[in-house]
């Protein structure tokens, strides 16, 4: 499709939570895209604003106010849909699930629109909480974790597939595991309070032994409780922008479902053996309730032809190597 729509039109997209790590990579992709450089670009923002230039506009708003986000949508062709909330109860119903029924609703009934795509996450089938014989592929049934994120991404899924098929909405879900850049795999890993994201190793352990693990400089091995090292689904954020713009105008995107993770989940016994060559590092066992878990990424390498470039060697030496600017804290906009 590139410049034009098929209404001949000039592109327009929509993407919101344009200024979290995935927006912001994404867009960087996009700027890259000789096929979609005639495309323009609006971000919808709530709290924290991105850069506009001569492609890009930015819009205000809040994705529960139905005003806003018709406002936003107003004469877009296609919508990213990034925005999400973690572990807060307060908030994620109205972005998670009103905002984005907003945006449905919005794009449904606009003359010219083409495409939805929604990432999506495998919180919505459970990932490591439950035991599993066999690799996960896209037709496996929901079954959320306890907490309202996964319930949230399962409402998602479940909105998008009912306007397609209720309204015949082309659209896209990319379910990804979890999405890591710069830093963030190293601080998985840590047993101080700055750990990023679960398991919060030092309440498994107890804040004696975490700390004698901290100064040990040990990694965590996480394992299942028959002590078995666990292996865990992620994915690069540069792999998982690139599927995005894949999946904005393929063919072979509508209306379908796609699992965009790393070739084989990261094995944490490996991983710490790879940080304990390489670094010199020490490790630990850590027996726990969780599950290993293989994320399918076969349909996407087939239809797409989406490949991921980054893994597990490259996804610690990228962690373990990341120097951050005085102009580049690190924060963690949402718990969990």
């Amino acid at each position: 499709m590139g410049g034009t729509t098929l209404s001949g039109t000039q592109p327009t997209l929509l993407i919101t939570g344009a200024a979290g790590k995935v927006g912001q990579a994404f867009l960087r992709r996009l700027a890259l895209s000789e096929r979609h450089s005639q495309w323009r670009i609006r971000a919808f923002c709530h709290n924290r604003p991105i850069d506009a230039d001569h492609r890009t506009e930015v819009v205000f708003g809040n994705l529960s106010n139905r005003v806003d986000v018709a406002r936003a949508c107003s004469g877009v062709t296609h919508v990213v849909h990034l925005a999400t909330c973690k572990e807060t109860p307060d908030d994620i119903m109205d972005v998670a699930v009103k905002g984005f029924f907003w945006v449905l609703e919005q794009c449904r009934v606009q003359s010219g629109f083409e495409r939805m795509v929604l990432v999506g996450g495998d919180a919505a089938i459970g990932h490591f909480f439950y035991p599993r014989t066999e690799p996960l592929v896209e037709a496996q049934p929901f079954r959320p974790y306890p907490g309202c994120y996964a319930l949230s991404k399962v409402l998602e899924e479940t909105m998008l597939e009912q306007y397609r098929i209720q309204y015949g909405m082309d659209t896209c879900c990319l379910r990804a595991p979890w999405i890591m850049e710069k830093d963030d795999f190293r601080y998985t890993l840590s047993f101080g309070e700055d750990v990023f994201g679960g398991p919060r190793w030092r309440e498994l352990v107890g804040n004696s032994l975490a700390d004698q693990y901290r100064n040990e400089g040990r990694i965590p091995v996480l394992c299942d409780p028959d002590g078995h090292p666990i292996q865990r689904n992620f994915v690069h954020v540069d792999d998982l922008a690139e599927a995005i713009v894949i999946a904005l105008d393929h063919p072979s995107a509508a209306g379908e479902t796609f699992h965009i993770g790393m070739d084989e989940p990261v094995d944490y016994r490996e991983m710490a053996n790879y940080l304990n060559v390489t670094r010199g590092l020490p490790s630990v066992n850590i027996n726990t309730p969780y599950h290993s878990t293989w994320l399918d990424n076969t349909k996407a390498k087939f239809r797409l032809g989406w490949r991921p470039k980054i893994g597990m060697h490259q996804l610690v030496d990228l962690a373990w190597e990341y120097r951050r600017s005085a102009d580049d804290p690190r924060t963690v906009w949402y718990p969990g």
